[in-house]
């Protein structure tokens, strides 16, 4: 049993396999972009929804104001996460361009720099100006390395649109599931709303499971724990709307 759970991992480190994967190109990863889109989408729909239903709206309101804000905030919220990673690729682009200045006007100053930074990770003497001087000898090598080890910036070519994409198909599926109880008319609005925060609870859920499967977390665990933040957000929400109607008279 111990040499078949190992050879799956003897062969992913294999010479060959760790050269074929460190030559392929990396890619920014789109899971976030869809748990991010996913909670958002689940969170909003539900907590209009709550609000309708505590302040005593009919199951057609609530589904009125939950469909419209799962369409203008799922966009918005792409529009936003488009914007965040063209700004963090514009910034990286502009560290590169500053970089590549420095190295053309002060390049000893740059060396210097790759010098202090490798001798605290543990290189001295001969081995160290070796490090030094192979990674200067690239200057394509040479900027990267500045970017990853002085700026603590990522390489990996990053996708806004891809990003605004992911973030907005996963807002309008997710969201969408805490809407669909409200379209069968065969139930009261009590029963709707119950069949809603059964869904919604289902989606917190298994976005954690799938969290825990990505990033290799409890699969329990992390289920229970977006479960709860998504909860507390929709009680909140119909909380809020319980209190409007009874301080304000909202509601029917």
């Amino acid at each position: 049993m111990k040499w078949s759970r190992r050879d799956p991992l003897d062969h992913d480190h294999h010479p060959e396999a760790i050269r074929r994967r460190l030559s392929t190109p990396q890619r920014a990863e789109t899971v976030p972009d869809a748990i991010l889109g996913g909670i958002d989408g689940c969170v909003t729909t539900f907590a209009v929804v709550s609000a309708a239903f505590g302040a005593g709206f009919s199951a057609s309101v609530a589904l009125v104001l939950g469909f419209a804000n799962l369409l203008a905030d799922g966009f918005s919220m792409a529009v936003s996460n488009y914007e965040s990673i063209q700004a963090q690729r514009d910034h990286i682009e502009g560290v590169r361009q500053s970089e590549a200045g420095h190295i053309d006007r002060v390049p000893e100053g740059e060396r210097e720099e790759i010098r202090q930074i490798f001798y605290r990770k543990g290189f001295e003497g001969e081995i160290l100006e070796q490090v030094v001087d192979t990674i200067s000898r690239d200057r394509q090598v040479w900027i990267d390395t500045m970017l990853v080890e002085e700026h603590g910036l990522q390489r990996v070519a990053l996708s806004p649109m891809r990003s605004a994409l992911t973030t907005f198909a996963a807002f309008l599926f997710v969201g969408m599931m805490p809407l669909l109880p409200f379209t069968l008319p065969w139930l009261d609005i009590t029963q709707q709303f119950l069949a809603s925060l059964a869904l919604a609870a289902l989606m917190f859920f298994l976005i954690g499971m799938g969290k825990s499967l990505v990033y290799h977390r409890p699969m329990l665990l992390s289920g229970l724990r977006t479960l709860l933040v998504g909860g507390a957000a929709a009680g909140l929400a119909f909380l809020t709307g319980h209190l409007a109607r009874l301080l304000f008279g909202v509601g029917p």
